[in-house]
């Protein structure tokens, strides 16, 4: 038997540690900034004191670059590489699951470019010490705040699509019953995050922090 009969596909590896590496780290990375974001909902004050003790971490600059800018550029890149060589047979066969596929491509594209911008406008020239004034005052632009909901809702299907696929290809989820199970439980997700991210937008336009009596209290 030759040796490449029994050496691992590399394209199989990378397609696996490309789903891996969506859920984590860059899912939970996800689930972290809409929970720490969501503070906003309390109220400016709290908000501030979130973000002001994510950036006391020990060894920050470190941590997010091993275990999330990495493995994020790592995702993207290999999902581009994939939206470019993949071919959609929607028209053809307009199953559920090239549906999600094709939406999981686009979702990633505007996800891609989203958090990039986010990343640019809201960490690197802020050095991630944005106040919760200073975000209130950048979405007064109208363009600026629509971009974000779009790449909100972007993102947030993207990581539901994700964990159906990720469940499926790790053999996770096997039979159809569980496959569909796995199909209800990423919409439960991207519906989830999506409803909270749009409540964390609002916050910010409207001065608006429905949960401010845990704060009072």
């Amino acid at each position: 038997m030759s040796s490449t009969a029994t050496r691992p596909d590399t394209n199989y590896l990378l397609r696996k540690l490309h789903s891996l590496s969506g859920i984590v780290p860059v899912g939970a990375f996800l689930a972290e900034h809409f929970w720490s974001n969501s503070a906003a909902l309390v109220s400016a004050a709290k908000y501030d004191e979130v973000s002001r003790d994510l950036q006391t971490i020990p060894f920050r600059p470190l941590v997010e670059w091993a275990f999330i800018f990495l493995p994020m550029l790592y995702h993207a890149g290999y999902g581009i590489y994939i939206w470019i060589r993949g071919k959609s047979n929607i028209s053809s066969y307009p199953w559920v699951g090239n549906w999600l596929y094709t939406t999981q491509r686009y979702t990633g594209l505007i996800a891609f470019a989203y958090i990039a911008w986010h990343l640019y406008t809201q960490r690197w020239l802020t050095h991630g010490k944005s106040t919760y004034a200073e975000v209130e005052q950048f979405f007064t632009n109208p363009y600026f705040l629509l971009f974000t909901a779009i790449g909100v809702l972007a993102s947030s299907f993207h990581l539901g699509i994700g964990i159906w696929n990720f469940l499926c290809k790790w053999g996770l989820a096997a039979t159809v019953k569980a496959q569909r199970a796995a199909g209800q439980l990423g919409f439960v997700v991207a519906f989830t995050f999506s409803l909270v991210g749009v409540l964390i937008l609002i916050s910010f336009r409207l001065d608006w922090h429905p949960f401010s009596y845990y704060w009072q209290k």
